[in-house]
């Protein structure tokens, strides 16, 4: 099962609590490792809240943990905040402006079972030549 949403991103108050601890933190992770979902997909889906789901873009992939959106009913809107793990799946070109587009990305989600939700740390470790 894929889900096709218009993904957007941007800060959240627990995002910025665990900020200010570590980045590297598993609060960090716990924060900003997950996509907010409408709980009509995420039925769609046959996931629940701390399911692990694989997000995919024309610039990459992510996978995160899906939670019930607080902000709901918005169907068929992924939600996931700014930082490490939704600079994976944005555009990286600024065109010119200096900073990308972090809204409006069309992405697929799917379930994905037996996949690791990487830290922060696993993350940079993964760019390392």
């Amino acid at each position: 099962m894929v889900l096709k949403c218009n993904l957007i991103t941007g800060r959240t108050i627990d995002q910025g609590r665990a900020y200010e601890g570590s980045k590297l933190s598993d609060e960090m992770t716990r924060a900003g490792a997950i996509v907010e979902l409408d709980p009509d997909d995420m039925a769609e889906l046959h996931i629940m809240t701390g399911s692990v789901v694989s997000i995919k873009t024309d610039f990459g992939e992510v996978i995160v943990r899906a939670i019930k959106s607080p902000n709901a009913p918005h169907k068929g809107v992924a939600f996931i905040p700014m930082g490490i793990w939704a600079n994976q799946v944005i555009n990286e070109d600024t065109t010119g402006i200096g900073t990308p587009s972090f809204k409006g990305i069309s992405c697929n989600i799917e379930p994905a079972p037996g996949k690791k939700v990487l830290s922060p740390q696993e993350i940079a470790e993964s760019f390392k030549s």
